[in-house]
């Protein structure tokens, strides 16, 4: 199992997480759907590496299915979305 640290999201025209990266990782970028069984199956972790430490990414079922999500501060929002593109 490998430690993956993302640094930067993949957002489609409504700003939904699509892909996770990491500049000059092999693995990057991920597609969300792939995370998310890697993170479901226990293969790879995922992490933001903050300058305040670090958060977990974890999976949430959602009305509409299946995201990826942190919660750096202990709110619902979605900090992925604070990362920049890639």
């Amino acid at each position: 199992m490998a430690d993956r640290a993302v640094r930067k999201t993949g957002k489609n025209s409504h700003g939904d997480i699509t892909s996770l990266c990491n500049d000059g990782d092999f693995w990057s970028p991920r597609s969300k759907q792939d995370a998310i069984n890697d993170i479901e199956r226990g293969i790879h972790t995922y992490h933001v590496p903050w300058t305040s430490g670090r958060t977990e990414i974890r999976v949430v079922q959602g009305s509409n299915g299946k995201y990826l999500r942190t919660d750096r501060d202990q709110t619902t929002r979605n900090n992925l979305d604070d990362l920049p593109d890639c």
